[in-house]
């Protein structure tokens, strides 16, 4: 147990140490070239916290109204019947367009169900198993200036709904 700590803890300084050994011998300067990646990087969050901010002050809107739960006992009530808790819809919905936001309602869920419940347990495996769908489509094609998203939304939304059914038969197995 202690070697797994040990290279827990190790992993991340070997890899940084790594990048500039390997900057090094490539001849790089390898501190001009981290300052100009935390430039852009920094010009990259200016752009998108307007999105961000939109997002976040949505997905309160939502939940301080009561329509998100609202929403979720309205669907809920049609999912029960397939085997997907209906108290799982808000934080499903939410997931699609935050994550942080979805990671407090887990925590409510953990506080009222417990997390080896079945609710907690089919919570946690979807939160691991799918995206923040709208948030990560309106922050990286805004940044690549994408403006045809295609078939972006149809295919994630059905990657979150596998994620969402294996979450269901996973937690099933335990």
């Amino acid at each position: 147990m202690r070697l797994f700590l040990f290279c827990s803890d190790m992993i991340i300084p070997v890899i940084i140490l790594g990048i500039v050994c390997y900057g090094v011998t490539q001849h790089v300067d390898v501190y001009e070239s981290f300052i100009k990646g935390a430039n852009s990087g920094f010009q990259t969050v200016i752009k998108i916290m307007p999105t961000m901010l939109a997002l976040m002050i949505a997905v309160g809107i939502l939940r301080a109204s009561g329509l998100l739960e609202t929403i979720g006992m309205w669907i809920g009530s049609m999912t029960d019947h397939i085997g997907f808790p209906g108290e799982l819809v808000p934080l499903t919905v939410v997931k699609m367009f935050s994550s942080s936001a979805a990671t407090g309602l887990l925590l409510d869920l953990y506080k009222e169900y417990g997390t080896d419940s079945r609710i907690g347990l089919i919570a946690s495996i979807s939160m691991a198993c799918t995206e923040t769908i709208f948030y990560t489509m309106s922050v990286y094609f805004m940044t690549a200036k994408v403006r045809k998203s295609r078939y972006t939304l149809p295919g994630a939304l059905i990657a979150t709904f596998a994620g969402i059914a294996a979450s269901v038969v996973l937690a099933g197995m335990f």
